[in-house]
């Protein structure tokens, strides 16, 4: 080969590698915003175009809406830098950031005022499970395992009142907040956790009887639903997202979330998610 094509093959070379590390990853062409998957990933996203297009009108930039196939594989996609953007519960934020510790949290959900909300534990009415000890020797639901209000908050309350999975109940997941809800109300489980809110959109829908369960107990409140930002974007930038947020009003934005708006929320916030984690002596960075 003379030294003239030498010249251009490295010429060649060097234009294809160029674009893939001159790409400013602080400065993103195109926002990848992870939304939770709670109904399948075409209607998410349909459901959330008005957040798709506020979103670029705020931050200038091209928005793409992703539905991950669970909580986990958010939590990687967040780890590996495939999202820029993340919307996660209470429970994997808090895993997430054991495992990216660079993630920021900058804004949660708020709803009646609040950017709080309880968990329940509700029992199967026809067969009088009307208090926690009446779980002992029978079936306990759970959604998903990383969800807070669906296993963390309603496993850390009966392990209060000493009865502990696979020894004192059998535990059963079965994915989402609605599937528990309706196993209990069903008689297929005996008991199940879940987030207030949604079983209140339940009873309202018409979803469950309220007949057919008993509300056993609630939770104290916890920080509500976080948005997450990858730390390396630039500063002017994560301020842009934050304040898109924090100053959200437009009811066709906000609906999805069931939320009244979105309100500034910190790390040290979900501190009482990792205080319920050392009760059930979980380790945030292996679940």
């Amino acid at each position: 080969m003379n030294s003239l094509k030498r010249i251009v093959l490295a010429a060649a070379l060097l234009a294809s590698v160029l674009p893939a590390f001159g790409k400013d990853k602080s400065d993103p062409k195109v926002l990848r915003v992870a939304l939770l998957p709670d109904e399948n990933a075409s209607t998410v996203i349909k459901q959330n175009e008005p957040l798709k297009n506020y979103l670029e009108e705020k931050t200038g930039k091209k928005v793409e809406l992703i539905v991950t196939t669970d909580y986990s594989s958010m939590i990687e996609a967040m780890r590996r830098g495939r999202i820029e953007m993340g919307y996660f519960g209470p429970l994997s934020y808090v895993m997430a950031k054991e495992r990216s510790p660079e993630i920021e949290v900058f804004a949660a959900q708020v709803k009646r005022g609040s950017p709080t909300y309880r968990g329940v534990i509700i029992g199967n009415a026809e067969r009088s499970i009307n208090e926690l000890m009446a779980v002992k020797g029978k079936t306990m639901a759970f959604g998903d395992p990383a969800s807070t209000s669906s296993h963390m908050i309603p496993k850390t309350i009966l392990k209060h009142k000493g009865l502990e999975a696979g020894k004192d109940y059998t535990e059963q997941f079965l994915g989402s907040h609605d599937a528990v809800a309706l196993a209990v109300a069903n008689g297929k489980v005996d008991m199940g956790g879940m987030s207030e809110p949604i079983f209140n959109r339940l009873v309202e829908k018409g979803t469950i009887n309220k007949e057919d369960v008993v509300v056993i107990t609630y939770s104290d409140q916890f920080p509500n639903y976080p948005w997450t930002v990858q730390g390396y974007l630039n500063d002017d930038l994560k301020e842009k997202i934050r304040k898109a947020f924090v100053e959200m009003e437009d009811p066709k934005v906000l609906k999805p979330f069931k939320a009244d708006g979105f309100a500034p929320m910190a790390d040290e916030d979900y501190d009482k998610i990792r205080d319920m984690g050392k009760v059930l002596g979980l380790d945030f960075g292996k679940m």
